[in-house]
């Protein structure tokens, strides 16, 4: 018997036969604070925190919005202590959520971030389209433009902070996206993430823009430098498990730190398979990971890679935001994927590329998406409704041949099959 997450509920699946593919587990049960503080006094490739600050500067942290669950309530309060004891005044810190291009988060979300700092420790949404709150830093030696949160670059200090995990084009998460796209414009958002496509002269998608490539990837290139004209001073990133426990802590410079994280980020996440898959049964892992379509667009990333050409997937996606910004449905009228392409090169968006990639996932595979959506909208992305668990089943075994491989993939927004 498999439970599987959908939102805040779990839905049990009992399928004799199917393959598991899960995360490996980290045998260490080290509370969280104990891990972070461990972290703190041996920083890599950078001095401990407490040398970088003087009393009297004022601190930005730079922390995630809710979409991704870091672990902020555990680190955030330590790092604040931590400030505080080497003279740094309470009032001089702020706490930037780095939204990207995301929605702004309510004061009860703010609380979830913050954990016992709510209250006592001043919390600012980014804003990417405020250009009286952005700061221009010039370009990138490619010629990139990057603009960056006014407050963060004002900073005396600035602190990045977030998890590391696969990333669908950028390798990885966490380190240099905590601020590309995190406090950036939408223009310098826009403009790393327009390089996931390969010269126009060539088209499609550049082959090394992908889950858990950091070398050669044309992206992590151009947010690492965009990042590195902030000039931030300190990194903490965490790697977390499925469940949300936290399995490591990275400290220190933001490429070495970042880099040593992606290596623990490595060994958890990625899954070899013997054989491809007839049938993919995908949870996201839940809220947060499926709190919208653009989020759960990776658990469908990651996880087609473990099926054969013209496999069916079947994605369990609550989506209780919807699709998670309001420009992405509407990319969907484009059905003819060159078009579509043509479009995104004309006029590029993130939230663009991200619905190029699921209908063309869509295209190569049967996917039965059990979410919030209406069958239209489903349908429009190339997909097909399945009003509940079973009904999915019954829709995919209809297609299948006798003795059809099934996997399935509890967490799948971090788990990224490989087969050998």
């Amino acid at each position: 018997m498999h439970s599987l997450a959908f939102g805040s509920d779990n839905l049990e699946l009992d399928l004799p036969g199917a393959d598991l593919l899960q995360v490996t587990e980290p045998e260490s049960n080290t509370p969280p604070q104990e891990l972070i503080d461990a972290a703190l006094r041996e920083p890599v490739g950078s001095p401990p925190l407490e040398q970088l600050v003087r009393p009297g500067e004022k601190v930005a942290i730079v922390t995630s919005d809710i979409t991704r669950y870091t672990g902020s309530e555990f680190y955030l309060p330590l790092l604040v202590d931590r400030l505080v004891a080497a003279g740094i005044h309470p009032e001089d810190i702020l706490i930037v959520i780095g939204l990207g291009i995301h929605r702004k988060q309510s004061a009860a979300e703010h609380r979830k971030i913050a954990g016992s700092l709510f209250g006592r420790i001043r919390i600012e949404d980014h804003e990417c389209d405020d250009p009286a709150k952005l700061v221009d830093l010039g370009t990138t030696d490619d010629g990139l433009p990057v603009q960056v949160n006014r407050s963060v670059v004002e900073a005396d200090r600035v602190i990045v902070t977030g998890t590391v995990g696969v990333h669908y084009f950028a390798g990885f998460g966490g380190g240099r996206k905590g601020l590309v796209p995190g406090v950036a414009s939408r223009q310098t958002c826009m403009a790393t993430h327009f390089k996931v496509f390969n010269p126009p002269e060539v088209g499609g998608k550049h082959p090394l823009a992908a889950p858990a490539v950091l070398e050669g990837n044309p992206i992590h290139r151009a947010i690492l430098a965009a990042a590195n004209k902030v000039e931030p001073d300190f990194l903490l990133n965490t790697v977390l498990t499925p469940d949300k426990r936290i399995a490591g802590v990275f400290c220190g410079d933001l490429e070495q730190a970042h880099l040593a994280a992606c290596d623990l980020a490595r060994q958890l996440y990625v899954v070899e398979c013997n054989a491809p898959a007839d049938l993919a049964i995908i949870s996201c892992g839940g809220y947060p990971k499926d709190i919208n379509f653009i989020q759960a667009h990776k658990a469908l990333d990651y996880g087609v890679r473990s099926l054969r050409p013209g496999g069916t997937v079947i994605l369990l996606a609550e989506c209780r935001d919807g699709f998670g910004n309001p420009t992405f449905f509407d990319w969907f009228r484009h059905q003819d994927l060159d078009a579509f392409e043509a479009a995104l090169r004309e006029r590029y968006e993130i939230n663009g590329q991200t619905a190029h990639a699921t209908l063309a996932k869509a295209r190569r595979f049967r996917v039965l998406l059990v979410s919030n959506f209406s069958r239209e909208q489903t349908a429009a992305m190339g997909m097909e409704k399945a009003a509940t668990l079973d009904a999915a089943l019954d829709m995919a075994y209809d297609s299948l041949p006798t003795g059809a491989r099934t996997v399935v993939i509890p967490d799948g927004g971090t788990v990224l099959p490989i087969v050998r």
